[in-house]
């Protein structure tokens, strides 16, 4: 239902915060678990009963999107806050790198659960939101003087992704450090 100047209604303050605890909680299981992790798991995870992550997502489609585009949001909201609060904008590039990272990680198996036409669009929803964040974050780096003036966001941001996709079940690989190793390599030598 739809207030009088055509708004959808606002969610009462509790239904969002068990929302948000909902998809935390849900990253934090599709993690350890992968996104075919019993609801109960998750419910338990969130601190709330299973009746309320149906409310909110219906299916199980619908939990790992919304998880997604939570996490997405999440990051591109790091970005401006890490050059905001950060020594330098290199060392917020690096943070933002990690953060990156943590999503990158946590969204393996996405494809395989959802199976459908809309990861078109989430794929270009990431795109959008997280491009011009690194992008702002590589600006500020080169505009600095502690990077190369040569990487464009797209690109990076596909090598720290296939860079990613080792992950799996090998604790040898280290994602996380051979993303450092990169990030490292974008340093004027002078």
């Amino acid at each position: 239902m739809a207030d009088t100047d055509g708004r959808a209604p606002r969610k009462r303050a509790d239904a969002r915060r068990n929302q948000l605890a909902l998809l935390d909680a849900a990253a934090t299981v599709f993690v350890t678990s992968g996104v075919q992790a019993p609801v109960r798991d998750i419910a338990a995870a969130a601190g709330v009963g299973m009746g309320t992550i149906y409310r909110h997502f219906p299916t199980r489609a619908d939990l790992i999107v919304a998880v997604y585009r939570h996490q997405v949001e999440a990051c591109a909201e790091a970005g401006p806050a890490l050059l905001a609060n950060t020594a330098t904008p290199y060392t917020a590039l690096a943070n933002w790198m990690d953060h990156f990272v943590d999503f990158l990680v946590t969204k393996h198996g996405l494809a395989a659960a959802l199976q459908s036409d809309g990861l078109d669009a989430l794929h270009t929803y990431f795109l959008d939101r997280l491009v011009p964040v690194c992008a702002q974050l590589l600006d500020a780096a080169a505009g600095a003087g502690e990077i190369r003036t040569d990487v464009a966001a797209y690109e990076l941001m596909r090598g720290v992704g296939n860079l990613c996709v080792g992950v799996g079940d090998d604790t040898r690989y280290d994602a996380r450090h051979l993303v450092e190793l990169l990030i490292s390599g974008l340093r004027r030598q002078g």
